[in-house]
C-alpha cells in the first residue's frame, strides 16, 4: 500500500460511510493517499488504516471559531457586520425550535452525533484490533475517548442533558433515546476523559492531536461548568419556572464539592507548567506584554511571532494551506483575516468588536476605564492594557502597508474609522468606514475590527490569494489556570487565587490585584473576559454566570469618531492622525440597525430544532421554548 504525502484518506469503516478526512497540521501524521473502499476487517487490522479511521473522528472539530460568523456576535464582545444572515433570530429572542437562529458545524445537534457514533465505532472496535503496535492501539482508543468526549461536551454546553450513546448502532435498532440528566451527562464526558488521560499517558504530544494533559484540561472545563450558577436546580428553578425536566439542564448535591473538584482538576493541568512566561515577580512592560499577547494568539503560527508561545496551547485546530478543500471560502481557519479585517485592506469585517468590549479593558494602572472621566473620554485608546492593542483595530491603530489602491489614501498605514476635517469645510470618510472609498459596502458598523488571531505579518495582507496559517485553541493552559482561580475563589482559597491570577496579569504587563470577596470575583470575570476573547468562552461563561440578561441582552454600543482641525494647524493630506493638529471627539452611540438585542431567558439553551424532536419522540425540548 503505497503512502504518499499531502493527500488524504478515503476510508470505509465499520459504518459503511464513506469518509472524508478534512484534518490537517505540520506533522506527517496526515500524510496519507485516497484509497478505494476498504473493508471494516481490513480497517481494524491496520495501524495506518485505523489511524485514518481516528483522523476523520477529527475532522468534525471544523476550524472552531474560525468561521465567517463567530460565536462572539451572540455574545457582547462583536456585532456581525451583514445583514439579513441568520442571527438575528437569537440576538433578539425570537428563536424556536422551528425557526433556529445560525448554528455552527461544531456543535450543531446532528452533526455531533454523527462525529459521536464514529468514535463509538472506534472506541468498539479497536480493543480487539489486530495491528501488532499496541502502543498506537491505546493511542487511538484514547483519542477516540477524548473525542466523544469533546463532542458530547460541546452539546452538553449548549443544549444540557442529551442522550447518551455509547456504541455504534445497526440498521435495524431503535434509535429513540430519552435525554440523560445534565449530572448524568457530566459524569459520562468525565468518565470518557478519565480513560483518555489514561490510555494517553506517557503518549507523543502532537499538535492537534488529543494527549493525556488535553484530557485533564477540559476535564477541569466541564467541571467548571457543572459547579457553576446555571446548573444548580435551586438557582434555575425560577428562572425555569414550570419546566418539570429540571433534572436535563441543572443538578442538587454538595456545591462545595463540585467546586473542589473543578478545582482539582484545574491544578493537575496548572501544576504541569506548560505555560508560556509564567513564574514572574512582576509585569512586563506594556509592549513585551502586548508582544506576548500577539505571541499567544498566533501559537506561533506567524513569520513574526515568537514560536514558544506554542506551548500555551493545549489543544488546537492546526491548518496548512497545502489542502485545497481547507483553502475554500468560507472555511475560515485559512481565511480569518479576510473574514473579519478591515475594509480599506479589501477585507470583509465580519465580526467586529462592540463598544462593551472596547469599555471593559482596564487602564495600564489597573482602574476601570470611565467615559465620565475627562482624560479618558478625550483619549480613550491611550494607556490601555496591552492586550487590547493585540487584539482590536480602533482608529489611529498602525497595521499592514495597504494594497496599492489605497496606499495613496493611507500612507502611514493606521487604521481609519473616523471622519476627519479636510481644511476645505468638507470631510474626510476614513478607508476603513463604511463610507470608505476603497470599500463602501462591507466595512464595519462599531468602528473596530478584529485583531486577535489575524496574522500580524506584513507580507501577509489578507486578500483572497494569501491565506493565513494560524491555530485555532480548543484549549489552552491559561484557561485551565483561569479555571482553577475562579474554583478557588468560590472555595475562599483567595490567596491561590489572586498569586495565578497576577501571574496572567504581570504576563501581560498588567499590575498586581488585591481584591477581595465579591471584587474579587468581579475582578476574575473581567480578566477571564479579555484574556479569553473571542475564543468562544463569553457566551458560554455569561449564561453560567447567570448574567447574560444584563451582558447577552444589552443593546451594541458603537463608536462615532470625528476629528476637527485645531485653531491654526492646516489639514494633512492625505490624511494621518495627529492630535497634535487635530482635535478628536468620540461619542458612544447604541447602534440598533442591523440588530436590536434583547434577552429571553428561553435563550440559557438552544432549543432542539422540531425535526430531531419528529424524528425522536422520547426527546425533551429544552426549557421556556
Amino acid at each position: 500500500m503505497q503512502v504518499l504525502k499531502k493527500s488524504i484518506w478515503k476510508v470505509m469503516g465499520a459504518t459503511g460511510v464513506f469518509l472524508l478526512l478534512l484534518t490537517s497540521c505540520n506533522d506527517d501524521f496526515l500524510n496519507t493517499e485516497p484509497l478505494d473502499s476498504i473493508s471494516s476487517e481490513a480497517t481494524w487490522a491496520d495501524g495506518p488504516l485505523s489511524q485514518a479511521f481516528i483522523y476523520n473522528v477529527y475532522s468534525f472539530l471544523g476550524y472552531g471559531g474560525f468561521e465567517e460568523q463567530g460565536l462572539s456576535s451572540i455574545t457582547d464582545e462583536a456585532m456581525f457586520t451583514h445583514a439579513g444572515r441568520n442571527i438575528r433570530p437569537f440576538n433578539e429572542g425570537t428563536e424556536d425550535p422551528t425557526n433556529t437562529a445560525w448554528m455552527s458545524a461544531t456543535y450543531e445537534w446532528g452533526q455531533m452525533y454523527l462525529a459521536i457514533r464514529q468514535a463509538n465505532v472506534a472506541i468498539d472496535r479497536l480493543p480487539t484490533a489486530t495491528f501488532e503496535d499496541t502502543e498506537l492501539r491505546d493511542r487511538l482508543l484514547g483519542e477516540a475517548h477524548f473525542l466523544r468526549a469533546y463532542y458530547y461536551h460541546q452539546l452538553a454546553r449548549f443544549y444540557g442533558g442529551v442522550p447518551l450513546i455509547d456504541r455504534p448502532y445497526g440498521l435495524d435498532e431503535d434509535y429513540s433515546v430519552a435525554r440523560s440528566s445534565w449530572a448524568e451527562t457530566v459524569a459520562f464526558i468525565v468518565a470518557d476523559l478519565d480513560m483518555a488521560a489514561t490510555l494517553l499517558n506517557g503518549k507523543p504530544e502532537t499538535p492537534g492531536r488529543a494527549s493525556m494533559l488535553s484530557a485533564q484540561a477540559l476535564k477541569s472545563r466541564i467541571l467548571l461548568y457543572d459547579a457553576s450558577d446555571l446548573h444548580q436546580s435551586d438557582m434555575v428553578s425560577g428562572i425555569f419556572s414550570g419546566f418539570s425536566n429540571l433534572d436535563l439542564v441543572a443538578s442538587s448535591g454538595d456545591r462545595t464539592a463540585k467546586w473542589r473538584a473543578a478545582r482539582d482538576a484545574a491544578k493537575v493541568v496548572v501544576d504541569a507548567g506548560v505555560g508560556y512566561k509564567y513564574g514572574l515577580s512582576a509585569p512586563v512592560g506594556p509592549e513585551e506584554g502586548k508582544e506576548n499577547f500577539i505571541a499567544i494568539s498566533m501559537g506561533g503560527g506567524s513569520a513574526v511571532a515568537d514560536a514558544s508561545a506554542a506551548v500555551e496551547l493545549i489543544f488546537q485546530r492546526t491548518a496548512t494551506p497545502l489542502y485545497t478543500v481547507e483553502d475554500n471560502w468560507p472555511l475560515g481557519g485559512l481565511n480569518h483575516g479576510i473574514n473579519n479585517g478591515p475594509n480599506g485592506y479589501n477585507n470583509w469585517a465580519g465580526n467586529t468588536p462592540i463598544q462593551q468590549m472596547v469599555d471593559d479593558y482596564e487602564m495600564m494602572d489597573g482602574s476601570t476605564f470611565d467615559w465620565d472621566n475627562p482624560d479618558h473620554a478625550s483619549a480613550p485608546y491611550v494607556d490601555r492594557d496591552p492586550r487590547f492593542y493585540a487584539s482590536v483595530m480602533y482608529d489611529g491603530a498602525g497595521w499592514k502597508p495597504r494594497p496599492s489602491a489605497a496606499a495613496g489614501l493611507d500612507p502611514m498605514d493606521q487604521i481609519q474609522t473616523g471622519f476627519y476635517d479636510d481644511g476645505n469645510g468638507g470631510t474626510v470618510n476614513g478607508v476603513d468606514t463604511r463610507s470608505s472609498s476603497i470599500e463602501n459596502w462591507n466595512g464595519t458598523r462599531t468602528a473596530y475590527y478584529h485583531r486577535k488571531f489575524i496574522d500580524p505579518n506584513p507580507a501577509l495582507p489578507d486578500n483572497q490569494s494569501s491565506a493565513q496559517v494560524v491555530p485555532w485553541p480548543f484549549i489552552r493552559y491559561t484557561e485551565a489556570v483561569l479555571n482553577f482561580v475562579e474554583a478557588s475563589i468560590e472555595l475562599g482559597e483567595e490567596d491561590a487565587a489572586r498569586q495565578w491570577l497576577n501571574q496572567i496579569r504581570f504576563r501581560a504587563g498588567m499590575p498586581a490585584i488585591s481584591d477581595t470577596g465579591d471584587a474579587l470575583r468581579e475582578r476574575y470575570r473581567n480578566e477571564r473576559r479579555v484574556e479569553l476573547a473571542y475564543e468562544e468562552h463569553r457566551y458560554h461563561d455569561a449564561r453560567r454566570w447567570l448574567i447574560a440578561p444584563e451582558t447577552l441582552g444589552r443593546i451594541i454600543q458603537t463608536m462615532d469618531i470625528r476629528a476637527t482641525l485645531r485653531p491654526g494647524q492646516t489639514a494633512h493630506v492625505p490624511y494621518r492622525y495627529d492630535p497634535a493638529v487635530y482635535d478628536y471627539s468620540y461619542t458612544v452611540v447604541e447602534n440598533t440597525e442591523n440588530e436590536t438585542r434583547s434577552w429571553d431567558n428561553k435563550m440559557y439553551f438552544r432549543p432542539i430544532t422540531r425535526d430531531e424532536i419528529n424524528r425522536n419522540s422520547l426527546l425533551v425540548q429544552n426549557p421556556l421554548y
